[in-house]
Formats: C-alpha cells, structure tokens, sequence
C-alpha cells in the first residue's frame, strides 16, 4: 500500500446497517485515475463485492459523494453504490445477513489504474444491525417462535409485528433502533411443502404476545410484511382486533398457497400456482406468470376481504417485481377499499424496483434459490432505481407507523 494514500470513512468506520457513509480517497496524483473496491462475506461464506473507476480532482483526491464513477459496476454520482452494486460470486446467491449480532463488514480498497491494480490504502466498514441498548431475546411459544426486540430506555414504545416469509432479523432489529418493540415471526418454520394449512391463531397468539410487553404502549400493533407474509399481515387486519397499521410490501390481495384457518374453520381457499405457466428464461423462473387469477370466479374465496379492517394500510409495489403481479393486486386493493368507501389507506408504487425491498444499503438480489419452489428465480429490478427505492421507503415506513401507533404512557405503567 502507498502510505501516502489515504481512505476514510466518515463519520466514523462503525455505523448503523441503514446508515450511509461518506467515503474519500487523498493523497493520489491530480487527475490519476482509480478503481475503488468493496467486498465483503456473508453467513454462508459467499463473497460479495464491487469495483468502480475514479478519477482524482486536481488536488489528488476523490469524494464519492461528489465525483462520478466512470465505469465499473455503476456509473455517475453514487455515494453507497459500491454497496448496492455488489454481486456474489456464484450465480443466483442472495445476501444471507441476518444474525443481529453480528455486523456487516466490507472492506473498501482503491487500487492503482483500472481493472487489478496495486493495493494503494483501505479501510474496514462495521455495519451493524443492533444499535447501543437494544435487546434480543429469542422466543418460543406454543404456537409460534421468533424473536423479540426491545429498544433501550422506559418507552412506552409502539409495537411492531415483523413477519417475514422466512427466518429474518434483519429489518425487525433495525426498527428496534428507531425506537419500536419489535417481534420478528416467520410464516414458514417448516419446508413450505410439509404445510398443509396455516392458522392466523397462531399469528394472532403472537400479536397478543407482543401487546403484553411492559415497554409496549401502543393501544394496537403495527404489522410489516413482504410476498407471502403480506397474505398473512391482510388477514391479520381484517379479522383479528387490535391490528392499527399494516405495511404491506410486494405482495399479494389473496390468501396464497395454503387454506387459511381461524378458530378453527377455514375463512380463505388457497390461490394456487399454475407451473406449466412458469417462464423460465436463462435457466431462471418469472415466477409471477405461475399464479392464478384472484379475481377469476374459482379464486374468489381467496380474496382477502380487506374492507372489514379498521387499521391503516401502507401498499408498497415495485413496478419490475419479476415474482408477484404486485402493482395490480395493490391497484385492486385500493379500488376494493374505495368501493366501500373507505379512506384508511395510502399507496407508493416504485418504477425499476424489484420485489426483494429491503432496508437500504444491502447488496441488491436479482435472481436467487426461491424459498418455495426450490430452484432459481428473477426478482427484478434496475439495480441503481432499486436501490433509491430502498432508501425512500425505508424513512416512509418509519414516518407510518409512527403516525398511526398511537403510544400512550399510562398504559405501559398498567402494566409494570
């Protein structure tokens, strides 16, 4: 390395995962052309990484937040796209990093000329996921099992429901830092082929756990969701009291894959996938052509019955979501809402999007091992639209559910 080339990263090297850094190069030539690096390892050890040509001002340094990439995996001005631009190196792998303890580490590099040049300085980026004073706490129950975060200080704090379709701490824990007790809960604790049929008791069972808190002080829970947990966060909404808000990200107006019960009767038939429909261009599938219609008169009775809410929906659509018709089922649920006249919704579409919106700053996804079908799919999405779409969504998330969880500081002190 060059002793004179120096690599910072401001304001300091360890930040919150959700957190942009400002990242600067000094001590190159005046106009001396660069490639910056990053690279970094998730928890199944697959490597991901990320290169970008510079070129120094005339006083020998670069600002990433200032200067445009002339090339590489992104080009122009992009302050965090060495971290969104990173690509594994295998195909269709997704960015495994959900352990809260564990922080993200990429190593960014700026090497001499374009392409494999000598190492001239790095620089380490911790970034993690549970912020100072939050707690963890695995929870298992009779009917469901997760895991519990808890922000630091006596609240009262508005409760947050996380479900992911599979096991995830990554946004639950993150929220957590914002200022919000959050229970992550997965929909699947099984291969989805060995479930025959789900139960919102369960789901309910672990709303009912997250009320009971002593920090909680919100009167209701807010629910988050994405693809099939969207599903599962509707129903909640409709037939379950105490729902105040629901986020409902990429997915779909009915209840998919498997009949639907509630105490003990089923309320939703299952939407089905058609696989002869499945288009499965270089080897990966577009999902979203497999499934069936909601709206065809077989499928009617997994429509979800929306109108019965009394919460607040939040619909988030990715317009190149490659795995749901995610844009026409949230244009049916707001036509749905306003036929009965109902006002207790919003909506956000995100053109260039793809399906897998995460809180921002993550190696974007574009084709990986589908969790339910077992073999390679498309996500979708432009990765640099994806990537702004992230960091909209994610301040428009938190700004929802603060307004629609009402806190109230008597009601914790019931409880303690």
């Amino acid at each position: 390395m060059s002793s004179q080339v120096r690599l910072t990263l401001l304001p300091s090297t360890r930040c919150l995962y959700d957190e942009p850094v400002q990242v600067k190069v000094a001590g190159l030539r005046p106009r001396q052309v660069v490639t910056m690096r990053a690279r970094s390892t998730d928890e199944r050890e697959v490597v991901f990484s990320s290169s970008a040509t510079y070129r120094a001002d005339g006083s020998g340094e670069i600002d990433l937040g200032r200067d445009p990439s002339l090339g590489g995996s992104y080009v122009g001005v992009e302050p965090m796209g060495l971290l969104w631009s990173m690509r594994p190196d295998s195909p269709h792998r997704y960015f495994k990093k959900e352990k809260a303890l564990q922080p993200f580490k990429v190593k960014f590099s700026v090497h001499e000329d374009e392409g494999e040049g000598r190492m001239l300085a790095e620089a380490t980026n911790e970034r993690l996921l549970m912020g100072d004073g939050v707690s963890r706490l695995p929870v298992k129950e009779e009917n469901f099992q997760g895991v519990l975060f808890t922000p630091s200080g006596d609240g009262p704090f508005p409760a947050v429901l996380d479900l992911s379709t599979f096991m995830s701490e990554r946004r639950a824990c993150l929220l957590a830092n914002k200022g919000f007790v959050v229970l992550a809960v997965w929909v699947y604790n099984d291969k989805p082929k060995n479930v025959n049929e789900m139960h919102l008791d369960h789901f309910e069972e672990a709303k009912d756990f997250l009320q009971r808190q002593p920090k909680v002080g919100s009167k209701g829970v807010g629910v988050i969701s994405r693809s099939k947990a969207g599903d599962i966060a509707l129903s909640l909404a409709a037939f379950v009291p105490g729902v105040e808000a629901v986020v409902w990200i990429n997915g779909c107006n009915a209840n998919v894959l498997t009949p639907l019960f509630y105490k003990k009767q089923q309320i939703l038939s299952p939407l089905l996938f058609d696989h002869s429909k499945l288009i499965t261009p270089e080897s990966r599938a577009n999902v979203k052509h497999g499934i069936k219609n909601p709206l065809a008169r077989r499928s009617k009775g997994s429509l979800i019955p929306i109108e019965q809410a009394e919460g607040r929906f939040l619909f988030v659509a990715a317009e190149d979501d490659l795995n749901w018709y995610s844009k026409g089922y949230m244009d049916e649920m707001v036509e749905r809402l306003k036929h009965h006249g109902k006002e207790n919704f919003e909506s956000v579409c995100y053109p260039g999007a793809g399906h897998l919106l995460e809180p921002p700053y993550g190696p974007h996804c574009t084709s990986s091992v589908h969790g339910v079908t077992g073999f390679p799919v498309m996500w979708g999405g432009e990765s640099e639209a994806h990537a702004a779409a992230e960091v909209h969504l994610w301040k428009k998330i938190q700004e929802f559910l603060r307004t629609h969880l009402s806190c109230d500081a008597t009601q914790t002190k019931a409880r303690l």
